[in-house]
């Protein structure tokens, strides 16, 4: 995979030079590569990060090809829970800030979103660095710094180490189960509202913002989108196109070293959504799952929002931004594809598309609505609805946001 122009401009613009941009291998078979660049590196010793899901998809065939290229391996399969799932939680980093022997050239995450999060927050403890071997093409944070950590039941987003190279292998990404490659693409829907949320931010709240990386992460959208019947089918070039703009999308977090383009709203709710469950000892749900759930409902919120809502009568920090930009902001809301079409391209990749099909109650959505937006100090839609709302926003949206 090469970088493209705009990307190379993205970086200029930050004084990164490209070189320590991730190599980026995205193909059939590019297991069989990274013996050969381990090698090349110098990285003789190295820990191969996994659970016992992934270790069967890809960890135990890499392992085998790493010993045939002289590579010491050593292997940590993540506890899981009682609910048979591995969390980003303290208990898994510390077994593997524990497990990692002192001599260890390389990590190597092989897995999806939570193994790479865990992974890159020890790579940046033990200052080894990292090689990110996706099993699955679920989440656009393989190739960010951005690690989101379970933290005494806490979600945050710790900015950690970015993977010094990328090996994703299109024969087991094709195998992947269903759900994740769907949860991928939902991730990927859920720029539809953060991209909006981005430009809100920084109109009305004056945040950093970036009309290039904007472009970027519009334009992996975009792609996905055009081509969601190819992914549909989970073939060699379907997935293809989503693993490259997750990948993209990844980048353009690294380079700004912040989530703002591919992070609003919508995942707000599904960090609440976590935290509930956690809170209550549940199982977790796919990352991208809720994002795209999250997605169609924070759309119909922002759309109710620009028919009720009278900006005269707005009053605070944010009324004035809000005021000088608010017909630009609603004709961004009104160029929102409807909730229904957001929700008929989860079902076309086979994603669910509603809250109740995610086990998301009425009442929790509700709460996210009201609530989410105390979870990151970032100006949103949610934020200033909830900043000039005068009574509770209620799901589903029956009763209609007003500043009446």
């Amino acid at each position: 995979m090469q970088l493209s122009a705009d990307m190379l401009a993205l970086a200029d613009e930050y004084g990164i030079n490209p070189s320590t941009f991730p190599l980026l291998q995205v193909e059939g078979g590019a297991l069989t590569s990274i013996g050969a660049y381990l090698n090349e590196k110098g990285l003789s010793k190295a820990v191969l990060i996994m659970d016992a899901q992934t270790r069967a998809a890809a960890g135990d065939k890499l392992a085998a090809l790493l010993e045939r290229e002289n590579i010491h391996v050593q292997t940590i399969e993540l506890l899981a829970n009682h609910h048979g799932q591995v969390n980003a939680d303290e208990a898994s980093l510390v077994q593997v800030l524990v497990e990692t022997p002192g001599d260890i050239d390389v990590l190597l995450a092989v897995g999806a979103g939570t193994i790479h999060d865990i992974t890159r927050f020890c790579s940046q403890k033990l200052s080894i660095p990292f090689v990110a071997v996706p099993t699955a093409a679920s989440v656009d944070g393989f190739t960010s710094k951005g690690a989101p950590l379970i933290l005494r039941g806490v979600k945050q987003t710790i900015q950690t180490a970015a993977p010094i190279a990328v090996f994703a292998d299109l024969d087991v990404l094709c195998a992947a189960p269903r759900p994740l490659t769907a949860a991928g693409f939902g991730d990927i829907l859920g720029k539809f509202t953060s991209l909006l949320d981005w430009e809100i931010s920084a109109r009305v709240g004056g945040e950093p913002y970036n009309a290039l990386a904007a472009k970027m992460t519009r334009h992996s959208l975009d792609t996905c989108v055009d081509h969601v019947e190819e992914i549909a089918k989970a073939d060699e070039a379907g997935i293809r196109i989503l693993m490259e703009a997750l990948i993209e999308s990844g980048l353009v977090m690294q380079v700004l070293d912040f989530s703002r383009p591919a992070s609003g709203a919508e995942h707000h709710l599904s960090h609440y959504w976590e935290m509930h469950l956690l809170e209550t000892d549940k199982r977790q749900l796919l990352h991208g799952a809720k994002v795209g759930v999250a997605c169609s409902i924070i759309t119909e919120l922002y759309k109710d929002w620009i028919e009720q809502f009278d900006p005269s009568e707005a009053k605070g920090a944010y009324a004035p931004g809000l005021q000088e930009h608010w017909e630009e902001i609603s004709l961004m809301i009104a160029a929102l594809p409807t909730p229904e079409a957001l929700q008929y391209y989860l079902y076309q990749v086979g994603a669910p598309a509603s809250a109740e099909e995610i086990g998301i109650g009425s009442g929790l959505v509700q709460n996210s609505l009201n609530e989410a937006y105390h979870l990151r100090d970032r100006c949103t839609g949610l934020l200033l609805i909830n900043q000039f709302k005068n009574k509770q926003i209620s799901y589903p949206l029956q009763d209609r946001i007003s500043s009446q």
